[in-house]
């Protein structure tokens, strides 16, 4: 199979640190090479894969700011679009814009929908429903406006997580720092807890963090780290008590509560989109609806058991499973089955 893979460019792929899209992207990547696929991957320039690699920047737009994000996003897509006659398909990890071209080609189009930033997007989505196939990462991010052929939840290598028994003393927040993902109601959930907190992640709201967050932070009882990589990442998942999760949103899935699971660390989350589908209330985690219930979900913490944590990490979302689902999503496209509701 020729397969067309589109990343976004917003960061590199894979990412150092943040970048769930990206990361996904790489993965699938990988692993369809290893399974033989001719793969082309459509990425920035600095991005790494075994893979062909094509590119229209030499680095992210959020890493080289004199470049236009909207301009090198209009070079990327058309970059592949007018190759498109080369590939069996085309995987697209770039949201909406790529799918305004999916009329104009001879290509079938498999899109990942990562979530909806926004409700006006939605009317593009349903424009080319019939003629791009969709991929919902959570049964709770489909919009009943749109047909879908799978949900397929996010997948990583168990054997880049290091699995942990023994536990730390503190508590995790490792994410976006914004306010829909809640760090300022982590602290409180700290605090009541008398537990410390560290905290890992891309400040991606300056004003909130300024305000909010960083009062808070005295480098004791309350610990901002930056914006960690991959082995500092794995470091302090698998050595935290449990991971708080208190969004404030319908998240679509949450890579980190995935990761944490994976080193055997519980996820503490209030119970709100993907949430009850990754989270075993009361086998990997809990799922809670207030910081008060998130306070005594830390004092029961130690009715959860690693060993439960990561079996239920493995069996429903590993690499394996992942790339599997993929490969007949692309198989049901290229035989032109019909779509599932």
């Amino acid at each position: 199979m020729k397969l067309a893979i589109l990343a976004p460019i917003a960061w590199r792929t894979p990412p150092e640190s943040y970048g769930p899209w990206e990361q996904i992207a790489s993965t699938i990547t990988e692993e369809m090479v290893k399974l033989g696929h001719e793969v082309t991957l459509f990425a920035s320039g600095d991005s790494i894969t075994k893979a062909k690699l094509e590119s229209v920047c030499a680095r992210p737009y959020e890493i080289d700011k004199s470049s236009d994000p909207k301009v090198l996003e209009c070079l990327h897509i058309s970059h592949l679009m007018e190759r498109a006659g080369s590939f069996d398909i085309i995987h697209n990890h770039f949201d909406f814009l790529p799918l305004t071209y999916s009329r104009l080609i001879n290509t079938p189009m498999i899109t990942t929908i990562h979530g909806f930033s926004s409700n006006k997007i939605i009317s593009v989505y349903e424009k080319y429903d019939n003629s791009s196939a969709f991929i919902s990462i959570s049964n709770a991010d489909r919009n009943c406006k749109l047909t879908y052929l799978d949900t397929i939840y996010h997948g990583v290598d168990p054997a880049l997580f290091t699995f942990q028994v023994s536990k730390a003393e503190y508590l995790l927040y490792f994410g976006r720092i914004h306010p829909e993902k809640g760090l300022d109601k982590a602290i409180e959930i700290a605090e009541k807890s008398n537990c410390h907190l560290k905290i890992a992640g891309l400040i991606q709201d300056e004003s909130y963090f300024k305000s909010q967050i960083e009062p808070k932070i005295n480098g004791t009882t309350v610990q901002y780290l930056g914006n960690l990589g991959k082995e500092a990442r794995n470091l302090i998942l698998g050595e935290a008590k449990a991971l708080l999760h208190p969004i404030s949103f319908e998240e679509p899935f949450g890579l980190s509560v995935l990761e944490s699971m994976m080193c055997g660390t519980p996820v503490i989350a209030f119970s709100k989109g993907s949430m009850p589908e990754l989270i075993d209330d009361g086998v990997s985690g809990y799922l809670v609806s207030t910081i008060d219930q998130a306070v005594e979900a830390v004092a029961n913490l130690d009715k959860l058991l690693p060993v439960n944590c990561r079996a239920h990490a493995e069996k429903n979302f590993s690499m394996k499973k992942m790339i599997h689902n993929y490969e007949n999503a692309y198989r049901k496209v290229l035989e032109g089955e019909e779509l599932l509701v």
